[in-house]
């Protein structure tokens, strides 16, 4: 199954969008593609995951243990 993607709008600032253009092209990316990529080591930094969509959402802080 090919990996399916959500079409999202970004306004951009023109400037910031030219160093991310010259930034992908010298990585041998697109764009979008260069986005997503620093995006995905934004959240690894952060300590964030990527779940599945059909993943259990986690339980709220207050929710009481089972």
């Amino acid at each position: 199954m090919p990996s399916e993607r959500k079409p999202y709008l970004l306004r951009i600032d023109p400037r910031l969008f030219d160093a991310l253009q010259r930034w992908a092209r010298d990585d041998l990316r697109s764009v979008n593609a260069q986005i997503e990529f620093l995006l995905r080591q934004a959240l690894m930094k952060a300590g964030r995951e990527l779940r599945d969509r059909d993943a259990e959402p986690p339980p709220a802080d207050d929710a009481p243990p089972e």
